[in-house]
């Protein structure tokens, strides 16, 4: 049996930290963006479902077609196309270029 919750673009998140807007925020294996301030231990909300646009390196080797599966490096804060330890965020939406420095992704659970 299940009772239904909420529509599922959006979950609830307490941070131990302020979060700005527009940090992506990692959450076991969900990656959502905090689309407003949350102020530490305060109940704010993670966008988890849309297009947002990403931060990605540049340089040779870095393009990435559209409808690629793309992952979270927090480390270094951009997306890349290695999983490894980092996070699946989703699929490109658009191909970008080895100079390009952002793409946009289409959040999902892969």
């Amino acid at each position: 049996m299940a009772t239904y919750v909420q529509k599922g673009d959006m979950m609830d998140y307490t941070p131990g930290s302020n979060v700005a807007a527009g940090d992506v925020v990692v959450v076991g294996s969900i990656v959502g963006v905090s689309t407003r301030a949350i102020t530490a231990n305060i109940l704010g909300a993670l966008s988890i479902y849309g297009i947002f646009n990403f931060a990605k390196s540049a340089g040779s080797g870095t393009a990435i077609a559209a409808g690629t599966k793309v992952y979270w490096d927090a480390s270094n804060e951009v997306v890349t196309t290695t999983a490894g330890s980092n996070k699946c965020i989703g699929y490109t939406v658009e191909a970008c270029t080895d100079d390009d420095t952002d793409v946009d992704v289409f959040l999902a659970r892969a």
